[in-house]
């Protein structure tokens, strides 16, 4: 049942609140539905193979016209902005696009996502410089056979290992990982993972495998709850509860009572946040979409290209989300499992 969380404003006080009371206040922006991974949970081979077909240079927003959706979400009452893909670094002159965001009048937060395999120490300065926060970098093992395994690529672990520290010299901190937890595949890596990053200054976050999109062969038995998760940690390092930083945050926080650090736990599917949700998300081809696991987007390339005007595009992005109603993760069940469902690569994390 849906149940509405405090901290979040009442129905009335904000003009852009959902059907179920929740403010827009985060925007994902998905850069590229390319990938040079092939992760086994996101984009497995069988299906994002040779043949696959991205979408087409001339079908991408461009970074002007990703800067005016973006600017009129911001103000809408966007406060945060992530940059997603597929993989963000793959799209040509990403440090021009994020100059044009971090110019963004009230904008707090300019985060991006990536697998950090092309994160060099020049790249990761010239993103700083142009006025990129933090990044959170995608890991799912430190043992080099299990991370080519679910990464299904040739590049070792060592590679994101350098993105990641290339991340903290430029200052993109603080820097979280995180690493999706499948069964079979990785959980024997949960306790090495804490291990590496106790003490770091980065945070890890544990994420529970979850069916977005209908390509990744989602079935109930490869979750590894977070209950799971939480308790294997708390064998090996004492943990306690961390307040949220913020309403809307989606992990579970918790910190070694050692003084080690922090961890979360994202777990949408056996501990849904739906009631908290405030993101909206923006495909490479311009679709906004409501909800990680949507069916279908909403079109706004085609009214900016069209020459729609500012106050008209904020009237039909303010619609939608008033429109909204989505909790996917609090219906979730076997059978919800075959729904059609936009893919990762295209929606982003």
């Amino acid at each position: 049942m849906h149940s509405r969380p405090p901290g979040l404003p009442t129905l009335g006080s904000t003009p852009n609140v959902d059907r179920l009371d929740r403010p827009l206040r985060d925007l994902r922006i998905s850069v590229t539905d390319r990938c040079n991974f092939r992760c086994v949970y996101c984009m497995p081979r069988e299906v994002f193979g040779p043949g696959f077909e991205f979408l087409p240079r001339d079908e991408l927003l461009t970074f002007e016209e990703i800067r005016r959706l973006a600017g009129l979400f911001v103000e809408l009452g966007v406060e945060k902005i992530r940059l997603t893909g597929g993989e963000p670094l793959l799209r040509r002159e990403l440090e021009t696009l994020v100059s044009l965001l971090a110019s963004l009048p009230s904008l707090q937060d300019l985060t991006m996502t990536t697998n950090a395999s092309l994160l060099t120490s020049e790249r990761a300065r010239s993103l700083k410089e142009a006025g990129l926060q933090r990044v959170t970098v995608s890991l799912d093992a430190l043992d080099d056979a299990t991370f080519r395994r679910m990464s299904d690529v040739g590049i070792p672990v060592t590679r994101v290992l350098e993105g990641l520290d290339a991340a903290v010299e430029a200052g993109l901190t603080p820097v979280k990982v995180n690493m999706v937890v499948k069964r079979g595949e990785n959980e024997n890596q949960i306790l090495p993972m804490a291990d590496h990053f106790r003490g770091t200054g980065k945070i890890l976050r544990f994420i529970e495998f979850m069916d977005v999109g209908t390509s990744n062969g989602w079935k109930m038995d490869d979750v590894v709850p977070a209950r799971e998760i939480l308790d294997r940690l708390n064998r090996r390092w004492p943990l306690e509860p961390v307040d949220s930083q913020y309403p809307g945050e989606v992990a579970s926080r918790y910190r070694y009572r050692d003084g080690g650090g922090e961890v979360g736990i994202i777990s949408s599917v056996t501990r849904p946040f739906c009631a908290t949700c405030t993101r909206a998300r923006l495909t490479a081809d311009g679709e906004l979409y409501t909800c990680l696991f949507g069916a279908r987007g909403h079109d706004l390339r085609g009214p900016v290209r069209q020459g729609t005007s500012d106050a008209e595009l904020k009237d039909l992005i303010r619609g939608l989300w008033s429109r909204r109603t989505d909790r996917y993760s609090e219906l979730r069940s076997e059978a919800t499992a075959h729904l059609p469902r936009v893919e990762m690569s295209r929606i982003g994390g």
